[in-house]
């Protein structure tokens, strides 16, 4: 999953499939109308990596990457079932080997042929740990995965070192022929299929492997209806029609730039004058008195999706290590009194540990959500209190300022903590700043969903190793319950079963579930049609002028 930088993000729902028509028609399968060869200009922040897919974990950079690349599966807007996209199809009769066959003829933007081979590849080294992609957990199902993939035993502060993989390649995976491809999964795993349109799971093409990746994803070359032209850091990434694409979602017009903003309200800014064709979430400072909706009218639409706003603890640091503390602090939050003073409503209070619109997902079963300060300031005091200044950190360059300082205010007048909000500016040196395990406080975070299943929101976050699991948690007996559940013959099975691997994350409270999103989103005048993805993202192949 990806950590979001904005104030959103995540799976459909019907609602989420949100349809801006101002009296065009679809233009239906590769049709291509008026404003074909159009350009628009959309709102995005710099990257905390390059483009390389295993190796983003953000939605800055994830973004770029869904454009870029096709995987096997796709999501739909509408919040259907995942279905075939890049495969031809996908079997199995025990749901444990699994054979995929891809469709014939596809193109990487180089112009080689997209193969069987180029998944196994791209998916052998995302699962070599040596390589260092953030999500090469995300291959653990897959056979042979212990022995490609080591970690550190004593964290990265430690004396010790990973030791070395006893394999390089992922011994559940083998080519068929150019079109085929087996994969056998360690055990029985129900969910396996729906996870493979995330995009840890793109191909990628031989060129890869003749440089490095961090060269490679400054100038990434995808399968995707779209192709890299150029990128100017903090400035531009520029990207065109990939016209030998072949897939279902062609794009309707040419050029896409994704301008790279420091400051929502500038974006703001341009979208109200014409300049910016698409803003997903307008700032916060807009949301006061329905001011977006004066300011946009038709212009304006409103969803939901499947995000959680949390605030993550850094288990690096000692202060943060008792999980009375941690409980002490989420129970002296007052959610709804920032959901209408700080997002007018637009937010929901969060109160359960997966965004209740996912599959699989219990609603109400956050007990370190309630609003309770007499009982926080009774547990702060069994956990000894806390010394020194609580600093909350947050990325200034979106709309996240308000709440956090409201937060941090409330820490301060419910648990008499000396507690302040600090922004850090861009999201991109944020993020780096938390996978560096710096992060000196609490710090925000949010999730956006990778595939719709409840284990996208355990597995990444909560157990030892996961690709987000930032803050470094771990409890053996949460570790042991998901792999219970992961490997559970049906996804009813696994449902059930996850849902007692959330008992005990409740009772640790490793983050606190602050709001679930909603969306407001913005377009130009120029754009006649769009749909949102099933995560709130502008779906570019969409876009009529």
């Amino acid at each position: 999953m990806r950590v979001s930088k904005r104030a959103t993000s995540a799976i459909a729902l019907s609602a989420a499939a949100a349809l801006v028509a101002s009296g065009c028609s679809s233009g239906g399968d590769g049709e291509t109308g008026a404003g074909a060869d159009g350009a628009i200009v959309v709102h995005g922040v710099q990257p905390e990596n390059p483009l390389v897919p295993s190796n983003t974990t953000e939605t800055g950079g994830g973004k770029v990457v869904d454009w870029l690349w096709t995987g096997l599966v796709e999501y739909p807007n509408d919040g259907g079932a995942p279905r075939n996209a890049l495969a031809e199809s996908i079997t199995t009769t025990d749901s444990k080997v699994f054979t995929i066959k891809i469709k014939k003829g596809t193109k990487f933007h180089d112009g080689t042929e997209v193969k069987a081979k180029n998944f196994v590849d791209a998916w052998n080294w995302a699962a070599y740990s040596p390589n260092g992609a953030q999500n090469g957990t995300f291959f653990a199902d897959i056979a042979g995965f212990d022995q490609t993939y080591t970690s550190d035993p004593d964290g990265p502060d430690g004396p010790k070192k990973a030791p070395a993989p006893t394999a390089e390649k992922l011994s559940g995976l083998k080519v068929v022929d150019d079109q085929t491809f087996e994969v056998t999964l360690a055990a029985p795993t129900a969910v396996f299929p729906t996870k493979l349109g995330y995009s840890a799971f793109m191909p990628l093409p031989d060129a890869f492997f003749t440089m490095k990746p961090e060269e490679f994803g400054k100038k990434p070359i995808g399968n995707g209806p779209v192709k890299f032209v150029s990128w100017s850091d903090n400035v531009l990434i520029k990207l065109t029609r990939f016209d030998d694409y072949n897939l279902r979602d062609k794009m309707k017009i040419k050029d896409v730039d994704l301008k790279l903003y420091q400051d929502e309200t500038a974006a703001y800014a341009d979208l109200l004058a014409n300049n910016l064709d698409f803003m997903e979430v307008v700032p916060t400072s807009a949301l006061a008195g329905d001011k977006w909706k004066t300011d946009l009218g038709e212009r304006g639409l409103s969803t939901v999706t499947p995000s959680t706003a949390l605030i993550a603890f850094p288990f690096y640091d000692k202060r943060f290590q008792n999980a009375k503390l941690r409980r002490a602090v989420s129970l002296a939050i007052n959610r709804q009194e920032i959901s209408d003073k700080i997002f007018f409503g637009t937010r929901k209070p969060a109160d359960s540990w997966a965004n209740p619109l996912t599959p699989g997902a219990k609603p109400g079963n956050c007990t370190a959500c309630k609003f309770d300060p007499a009982t926080a300031k009774t547990l702060l005091a069994e956990a000894g209190g806390f010394t020194g200044e609580m600093v909350f950190y947050y990325n200034a360059d979106s709309s996240h300022g308000d709440w956090m300082d409201a937060v941090a205010q409330q820490i301060k007048t419910n648990l008499n903590i000396n507690a302040r909000a600090e922004g850090v500016p861009t999201f991109a040196v944020f993020r780096q700043n938390v996978n560096a395990h710096a992060m000196k406080g609490p710090y925000r975070a949010a999730w956006q969903q990778d595939y719709p299943d409840v284990e996208n929101w355990i597995n990444p976050l909560y157990v030892t190793g996961g690709s987000s699991n930032d803050g470094l948690y771990s409890n053996k007996e949460v570790d042991a319950l998901a792999k219970e559940a992961s490997a559970a013959p049906s996804l009813e099975a696994s449902h059930e079963a996850f849902s007692k691997a959330v008992e005990k994350v409740d009772q640790d409270v490793p983050s606190i579930p602050i709001y679930f999103y909603g969306q407001q989103s913005g377009h130009s005048e120029k754009i006649k049609k769009l749909e949102l993805n099933n995560v709130g993202e502008l779906d570019i192949t969409s876009v009529e002028l």
